[in-house]
C-alpha cells in the first residue's frame, strides 16, 4: 500500500500516537480518561482529521468480533454463578501436598480454565481464592500469583475462545476451531510444563520452607492493614443462631435461645444492661404478644409460662400451659416435613440449573468443535442459557464488560485509519523479506517483531497491524504455511503478555486483585515479575514455535 498524503501520514499517527498512549497507560495525568474513551477518542479524531470516512469507519467495526466476545463473556457470567470457578478452587486446595505441588496445580489448573473462559475471567476469580490458599498454608504469594498469571496466559493460546486476540486471529484468518486446537495445543502443554519447571527453580528455597516457619524474604511486599496476619490467614466465622426442636422436651416445651448475656446471680452486672424477649404465641383466635423482662416472670393470659435460670446455661425454656397453645406432635412432624420437602425441591432446582449450564457450555464447545460459526454459536448459547434461568436476564448482562466491547470497536477504527496512512505497510515491506516463515532466521525475526509490539503496542493491535500482512507473506509460500502463520502470531502475541506485568490485561487483573484484596492483599511489583518474566518467556515462545513448525 503507497504512503498517503503527508498531512494525513502526520494526523493518522498523532490520532494513533493518542490511542496508543492511552491504552497503554490509561492513567496519564494530562488525560485521565482510561482506555475506553482513550480509544474512542482514537477513532474520532481519525473522522475529524478525514484519515479515514464515517462510512469506513462503521465498516472497519468487526461484528463477529464482537458477537464472539460478547457470547463468551455471557456464558462465563453463567458459569460464575453456577460455582465452576468455585469447584476449580477446591480442587486446588483438594489433597495439597506442599508448596510445590500447589504451584503445579495453579498452573494446570488456570491454563485449562483460561483455555476454556478466557484468560482474563479466569484471573479475576481465582486470585483472591489463590492468595488465602497461600496464606493458610504459611506460603508466599508471589510465585503463585505468577503462576496464575504467566499459566493463564499461555493456557489461552490454546483456543480461539483464549483471549481477545485469538478471537481476531479466528475470525479474520477462517481457521476452525479444531485446527486452532490442535495447532496449538501441544505448544501449550509443553509451555505449561516449561513455565511450571522455571517457577519451581525459580522459588525453590522459598517453597521449600515449613510450613510453621515465618516467611521474613516476602514480608518487604505485603500490604499491611490493622487486621491482617502476614503469615497465617485465619478465615472468619461468622456467628449464627440455631434453634431446638419442641419435641426434644415433649409437646409442652420449646427451647428459645436469645442473642445476649443475661445478669449473673450474686448481682454481678451483665455485658448488656437488660434484653427483651419478645415471644410470640399462635392461637386458634389470633396472634398474642408478650414481652417478658429478663429479670422478671409473668404469667400472661393463664399460658403458666416460667423463666429458669441456671448459671452458666443461655438457654430459656417456655412452658406452655394451655390446650390451645400446644401443637401436637403430629403437627410439628407435618411441619418439619413440610419444610425438608421445599428445601429438597430447592436444592434440586439449583441442581438441575447448574446441570443445564454446564450442558449448554458443551454444547457450545461441540459446535465450535464441529466448524459451526463461532460467533452464531457463543451467541445462542448465551441466549440458551438466558432462557433456562426463567428470570429478568438484567443482573446478569449488566456484569458483561460493555467498556471492553467498546474498547474494540475504537481499536477497530483507530487501527484501520492508521493502516490507511501507509505507514505499517512500509515498515512491513522493509522486514518482510528478513521474516519469512520458510526459515528459521526468518521465523525468528518475525516472532521478535510480534513481541515487541505486543509489548509496546499490545497484542490485540500488534494482531490487527501484523495478521494480514503476515498471512499474505506466507500465502505466496503455501496454503499451509498461511495457516501456520497465523498460528505463530497467536502463539507469539499470546506469550509475549508474560514479559512484563504490562504485556497483558491478566497480569495486571492479578496485580490489581492482589493489591485490592481484603485482609490479605499482596504487592507484586514490576521488577519482581520482569524478573520471572524475561526468561519465561523466551524460553516457552522458543519451545511453542518448534512444536508448531514441525507440526
Amino acid at each position: 500500500m503507497a504512503m498517503a498524503g503527508p498531512v494525513k501520514v502526520v494526523l493518522g499517527s498523532v490520532a494513533f500516537g493518542i490511542f496508543w498512549v492511552l491504552a497503554v497507560f490509561p492513567a496519564v495525568p494530562f488525560l485521565p480518561i482510561g482506555r475506553t474513551a482513550g480509544s474512542l477518542l482514537g477513532a474520532m479524531l481519525m473522522v475529524i482529521f478525514r484519515v479515514i470516512s464515517p462510512e469506513e469507519a462503521y465498516d472497519a467495526i468487526d461484528l463477529p468480533i464482537l458477537g464472539l466476545l460478547f457470547g463468551t463473556m455471557v456464558v462465563s457470567v453463567f458459569l460464575e454463578r453456577a460455582d465452576m470457578f468455585k469447584y476449580l478452587g477446591k480442587l486446588l486446595s483438594w489433597k495439597s501436598r506442599g508448596g510445590k505441588d500447589l504451584l503445579f496445580r495453579i498452573c494446570l489448573i488456570s491454563a485449562i480454565a483460561s483455555a476454556l473462559f478466557t484468560n482474563d475471567t479466569c484471573c479475576v476469580v481465582l486470585t483472591e481464592f489463590i492468595l488465602k490458599i497461600a496464606r493458610q498454608n504459611n506460603l508466599p504469594p508471589q510465585p503463585f500469583l505468577l503462576a496464575l498469571a504467566s499459566s493463564s496466559n499461555i493456557g489461552s493460546a490454546a483456543t480461539p475462545i483464549g483471549n481477545p486476540q485469538n478471537l481476531v486471529i479466528a475470525v479474520q484468518s477462517g481457521i476452525s476451531f479444531e485446527r486452532f486446537l490442535w495447532g496449538i495445543l501441544p505448544a501449550m502443554i509443553v509451555g505449561i510444563l516449561m513455565n511450571a519447571a522455571i517457577l519451581l527453580v525459580y522459588f525453590w528455597k522459598l517453597l521449600s520452607i515449613e510450613k510453621d516457619e515465618e516467611v521474613v524474604s516476602t514480608a518487604g511486599d505485603m500490604m499491611v492493614e490493622d487486621d491482617v496476619t502476614l503469615h497465617r490467614f485465619s478465615p472468619a466465622t461468622m456467628s449464627h443462631v440455631t434453634s431446638m426442636n419442641s419435641q426434644e422436651f415433649g409437646s409442652a416445651i420449646d427451647a428459645v435461645v436469645l442473642n445476649g448475656d443475661f445478669g449473673r446471680p450474686d448481682g454481678q452486672r451483665s455485658r448488656t444492661n437488660s434484653i427483651d424477649i419478645d415471644i410470640q404465641t399462635a392461637s386458634s383466635g389470633g396472634i398474642e404478644s408478650t414481652r417478658v423482662s429478663n429479670a422478671s416472670r409473668e404469667v400472661v393470659d393463664g399460658a403458666g409460662i416460667s423463666l429458669r435460670r441456671e448459671e452458666g446455661v443461655t438457654s430459656r425454656r417456655i412452658v406452655r400451659g394451655t390446650s390451645n397453645l400446644r401443637n401436637s406432635p403430629r403437627e410439628n412432624a407435618l411441619v418439619q416435613s413440610s419444610d425438608e420437602k421445599e428445601s429438597s425441591i430447592e436444592r434440586w432446582k439449583k441442581l438441575w440449573w447448574k446441570t443445564c449450564v454446564y450442558l449448554v457450555t458443551i454444547g457450545m464447545l461441540v459446535a465450535l468443535l464441529m466448524g459451526l460459526n463461532m460467533s452464531w454459536s457463543a451467541i445462542t448459547a448465551a441466549l440458551a442459557l438466558v432462557v433456562l434461568d426463567f428470570k429478568d436476564a438484567r443482573p446478569c448482562l449488566e456484569k458483561v464488560s460493555y467498556s471492553l466491547l467498546i474498547f474494540f470497536c475504537g481499536m477497530f477504527i483507530t487501527v484501520d485509519g492508521f493502516n490507511k496512512t501507509g505507514i505499517p505497510s512500509a515498515l512491513w515491506e522493509f522486514v518482510e523479506p528478513h521474516a519469512r516463515i520458510d526459515n528459521a532466521g526468518g521465523v525468528a525475526l518475525l516472532s521478535l517483531v510480534i513481541l515487541i509490539l505486543s509489548n509496546v503496542a499490545s497484542n490485540v493491535p500488534t494482531v490487527l497491524l501484523l495478521g494480514a500482512r503476515v498471512a499474505a507473506s506466507a500465502a505466496v509460500i503455501s496454503p499451509g504455511e498461511e495457516t501456520k502463520a497465523w498460528l505463530i502470531l497467536a502463539w507469539v502475541s499470546t506469550v509475549a503478555g508474560n514479559l512484563s506485568l504490562l504485556g497483558s490485561a491478566a497480569n495486571l487483573i492479578v496485580c490489581e486483585q492482589a493489591r485490592r484484596a481484603q485482609f490479605f492483599g499482596y504487592n507484586l511489583s514490576f521488577f519482581s515479575h520482569l524478573r520471572f518474566g524475561v526468561p519465561s518467556t523466551l524460553i516457552v515462545t522458543a519451545i511453542g514455535l518448534l512444536i508448531i513448525m514441525s507440526y
